[in-house]
């Protein structure tokens, strides 16, 4: 079967291998969190022992490290609007708005609603059974001030 540059197939979903690379992004983080490893460690791990047919190895490798090396600054930005950003804070919840308020952040290449959907798709997939609704929230109100223009010129279109 012949494969497109980012290793989706070529009449697919081109937006696929980006969204597999997120949910391998989101396993490898979560372990990292629990083992605390080093991005580079994490990454060889997970490329030795998953399959990456479809998922845009890159970006993977990409989120992985940004996220690692964010860590404080990304729990600071998402900080304001979790009321439980201490130990209590779901484990799997954390890696999830880590993961979107990077992209929020340093992605601007993405529009804030595709961070979003994508941050809450992971939540439905990965996350307790409300965690979706608190993702989605705190994601909202970070998008609210890290891409204000972006959000001024959409509601400016409704």
């Amino acid at each position: 079967m012949a494969r497109g540059p980012a290793g989706g197939k070529r009449n697919g979903n081109p937006f696929e291998p980006r969204r597999r690379a997120r949910r391998r992004a989101l396993q490898a983080l979560y372990q990292w969190q629990l083992n605390d490893d080093s991005a580079a460690a994490i990454i060889r791990q997970f490329t030795e022992e998953q399959n990456f047919d479809g998922v845009d190895q890159d970006y993977f490798e990409t989120l992985v490290r940004e996220v690692v090396a964010r860590r404080d600054e990304l729990d600071e930005a998402v900080g304001p609007y979790v009321k439980r950003v201490d130990a209590s804070l779901d484990q799997m919840e954390r890696v999830i708005l880590r993961l979107g308020a990077n992209e929020l952040i340093h992605h601007l290449e993405i529009p804030h609603r595709v961070v979003i959907d994508e941050a809450i798709e992971l939540s439905h997939r990965f996350g307790a059974e409300q965690a979706h609704t608190f993702v989605n929230g705190v994601l909202d109100r970070l998008a609210d001030q890290v891409r204000r223009v972006e959000r001024d010129v959409e509601r400016q279109g409704d």
